[in-house]
C-alpha cells in the first residue's frame, strides 16, 4: 500500500473498543515480533502537559546524543508527527512500510486506531534502534494501548484534570489511579506539582504500592524571572531554563521534565546541564499559546479542556495585552460551559466556528452556550473567515477550544 491508503486504513479502525484494555496492542506486538522488547520507555500520563513534557524531554535527550523516539497523541498537522526520532518525522514511504507491516499483521484481529498507531511507531522505534522511546499516552494509562510496553525506566504523571470524565471516573482520585496505571513495579514515578490533593494521594500510594520511588519537583526551588509577555525564563534549582512555551503551567511541565532526566541519569545516562537548558529552550511544539504573529497579535492554542482553558486565559491575563477577540470551536462532552466561563475575562468578541470533527459542537450550538458569557458573540461559517472578522476587532486575536481547530487554523495563518 502506498502512505495515503496507509494512512486511510488506520482511520477506517475504530476510534474506541469494545472492551477497553491491553490485550489486543499485547497481540499485535507478538505478531509483530515483540519489537518492544528492544527498548527502553519514559511513559508519560496526565490530562495537560503530557504531549509538550514529551516533546521537552526527547530534546533533552537527543542533546545528549540519544537517538531519541517520541510518541505524542494526537497530531496536530501532520499524521507523522506520532513517529518522531530526534524530533525528525519519519518519510511517508517508511511509514507506509510500517504501516502494511501493522495491517498484515492485525489481520483478522479486534483492533482500534490507537492500536495500530502505538505498534506502528514501537515497530519502527525498534527497527531504527533507538536508544530510548518518549512515549505519551492517549487516554488515561491503565487500559491506554501504549500501557502494553514493559521495560519503562520512569513513569511521569503530568497534571491530573476532569477530562474524558465517562470513561476515566468523575473524581480527581479515580482518574488519578488510571493514569498511573503506567508505573511499573519498582520504575521512578516523577509527578507534575500542584495537583488536586485528592489526586496527589492516589498517585502517592500508587507509587508506594509498586514499589517506585516518588519524585515531586520542590516549588521552593522555582524563581520566575520578569519576562516580556508569552516569553518564560525561569531558574530551578540553579538551571536557567528559557522555555519555549508560554504560561506558568509549562514552568511546571519544564521542571517535571528535568527531574525526570536527573533521574534517567541516575540510571546511567549521561545528560549535561548543557543538554537539559538547551533540549528545554529548542523543543518545538504547535499550538501550545503559540505566538503566530506580533503585529497584529496572533495566538493559536489547543486548549480543549477547562484546565487547558484556564491555563490560557491566566497566561492571556498576565499578559495584559488589551481588546482580544477569540475564534473559539469545541468538541461536544469537553465540559464547553466550564471552559467558556473560564476564558470569559479574556475576549470582548467570540467567534464561533465548527471544528472538523464528528463531535465538534456546532458554531450556532456554542454561540448560544458562548451568549451566557460573553456580551458579543458571532457564529461563523468558516474558520478563515471568523479569523479575518476577529483580526479587524481589536488588539490581537486568540484561536483556542480544540486541537482540531488549531490544525485547521494552523494551515490558515501559515498559509
Amino acid at each position: 500500500m502506498n502512505y495515503q491508503k496507509c494512512v486511510e486504513w488506520v482511520h477506517s479502525l475504530p476510534r474506541l473498543a469494545k472492551k477497553p484494555g491491553i490485550e489486543n496492542t499485547r497481540l499485535l506486538l507478538k505478531k509483530l515480533g515483540n519489537p518492544e522488547k528492544n527498548l527502553r520507555f519514559v511513559h508519560i500520563a496526565g490530562t495537560n502537559g503530557k504531549g509538550s513534557a514529551t516533546i521537552m524531554l526527547a530534546s533533552i535527550l537527543k542533546h545528549a546524543g540519544y537517538k531519541t523516539g517520541a510518541n505524542i497523541s494526537p497530531y496536530v498537522l501532520d499524521f507523522r508527527e506520532r513517529f518522531l526520532i530526534n524530533g525528525e518525522m519519519i518519510a511517508e514511504e517508511a511509514l507506509a512500510k510500517i504501516l502494511s507491516q501493522v495491517k498484515a499483521a492485525a489481520e483478522g484481529e479486534d483492533i482500534v486506531e490507537f492500536d495500530a498507531v502505538t505498534a506502528a511507531a514501537i515497530l519502527w522505534f525498534s527497527q531504527q534502534k533507538c536508544d530510548i522511546v518518549c512515549m505519551e499516552t492517549g487516554l488515561g494509562g491503565r487500559l491506554d494501548s501504549t500501557n502494553a510496553v514493559e521495560n519503562t525506566l520512569a513513569a511521569v504523571i503530568m497534571a491530573i484534570g476532569k477530562d474524558h470524565t465517562e470513561l476515566l471516573g468523575d473524581t480527581y482520585q479515580k482518574i488519578a489511579a488510571e493514569k498511573c496505571g503506567i508505573i511499573k513495579h519498582g520504575c521512578d514515578v516523577i509527578c507534575c506539582p500542584k495537583q488536586p490533593q485528592e489526586a496527589m494521594d492516589e498517585i502517592t500510594i500508587q507509587a508506594s504500592e509498586k514499589g517506585s520511588k516518588l519524585f515531586v519537583p520542590d516549588l521552593q526551588d522555582l524563581k520566575f524571572y520578569k519576562c516580556p509577555p508569552f516569553e518564560n525564563r525561569i531558574d530551578y534549582g540553579g538551571y536557567d531554563l528559557e522555555i519555549p512555551f508560554a504560561g506558568r503551567h509549562q514552568a511546571y511541565n519544564a521542571i517535571t521534565v528535568l527531574e525526570t532526566a536527573l533521574r534517567l541519569c541516575e540510571k546511567g545516562f549521561d545528560i549535561s546541564d548543557d543538554a537539559i537548558i538547551g533540549g528545554i529552550k529548542t523543543a518545538a511544539f504547535p499550538a501550545r499559546i503559540e505566538i503566530i504573529s506580533k503585529e497584529p497579535l496572533v495566538i493559536l492554542d489547543g486548549a480543549h479542556n477547562p484546565d487547558g482553558a484556564r491555563a490560557l486565559a491566566e497566561t492571556l491575563k498576565a499578559a495584559g495585552k488589551g481588546k482580544l477577540s477569540a475564534v473559539i470551536g469545541i468538541l461536544d462532552g469537553k465540559s464547553p460551559d466550564e471552559m467558556l466561563s473560564a476564558l470569559a475575562p479574556c475576549f470582548s468578541h467570540v467567534y464561533t466556528v465548527t471544528p472538523n470533527s464528528p463531535r465538534a459542537l456546532t458554531a450556532q450550538q456554542l454561540a448560544a452556550l458562548a451568549k451566557k458569557h460573553f456580551a458579543d458573540v458571532t457564529a461563523c461559517d468558516n474558520i478563515s473567515k471568523a479569523i479575518s472578522l476577529a483580526k479587524e476587532d481589536g488588539d490581537g486575536v486568540v484561536v483556542c477550544g480544540s486541537l482540531y481547530l488549531a490544525a485547521e487554523a494552523r494551515k490558515i495563518l501559515l498559509g
